[in-house]
């Protein structure tokens, strides 16, 4: 496993990062991109895990992950003293409790329809009478609360549910990031994926407001792990498809 290179913290630091002395990391389960766990044994593993244990080495801590179905009860209790960093989506309206690194993957996201469906492109969704299926809280989630006009969201408690009972609550669309729609509809049959997408998720490290130097930490070590490979070594041991890494020094 390569080293992200040489990157050191004082005291201060340290103790922005990890106020309990160990470092806690939110995990959302609900990106199989970015985490997977094995069912049998219950291991943990990604690219996401392989960062969160190469920071900690780096500051001399102990990791505990703080196991999330969704990203957006991972952005609820930013403020809660729950988690110290996490992996998210970039948003708006997150960034109000969250301090972000620049980027360290690029991903699609995209819709889902049933194979019968009339909508053949991203254009064609923001349609009146069209009901969109989305995991609540989720970056696309956000995005599309934004920017679909017509179009009404129906949310789910979490992105693999909305999957499994969009179709059944009578809706023909559902909202996602394209591998796991990708895979499901292969596994399922009866659903296609359409081209294109209809944003690019930015997914970065963050870590509560309030902690400036555990922020300028993070993008320093998001900006050396990109630079060395290391992110891009972790999605190829996780069996990930090729993906986007924006070059260091840029989101």
């Amino acid at each position: 496993m390569k080293d992200s290179s040489k990157l050191d913290a004082d005291r201060q630091t340290i103790a922005e990062l990890a106020p309990a002395k160990v470092l806690r990391v939110a995990l959302n389960l609900g990106n199989p991109i970015l985490v997977q766990k094995d069912p049998a044994s219950g291991q943990l593993a990604g690219v996401t895990v392989d960062m969160s244990r190469d920071i900690g080495n780096r500051l001399g801590l102990p990791v505990e992950f703080k196991e999330f179905d969704s990203a957006g009860k991972v952005s609820q209790c930013a403020m809660q003293d729950v988690w110290d960093i996490a992996f998210l989506a970039i948003d708006p309206k997150r960034a109000i409790d969250i301090l972000y690194s620049e980027s360290y993957v690029h991903i699609e996201g995209t819709y889902m329809v049933i194979e019968s469906s009339s909508i053949r492109s991203q254009e064609d969704v923001d349609k009146p009478g069209i009901k969109v299926a989305v995991g609540e809280g989720t970056a696309y989630d956000l995005f599309l609360t934004r920017h679909l006009q017509q179009a009404e969201i129906v949310r789910f408690e979490t992105s693999e549910a909305s999957l499994r009972q969009f179709s059944g609550a009578g809706l023909e669309v559902a909202a996602g990031i394209r591998q796991p729609l990708e895979q499901f509809a292969e596994s399922q049959g009866g659903f296609r994926v359409l081209d294109g997408c209809f944003t690019l998720i930015e997914q970065a490290v963050g870590c509560p407001r309030g902690r400036p130097l555990a922020a300028a930490f993070l993008q320093q070590y998001v900006r050396q792990a990109k630079q060395s490979g290391f992110i891009a070594d972790g999605f190829k041991r996780s069996g990930q498809p090729p993906l986007f890494i924006p070059p260091p020094g840029t989101v």
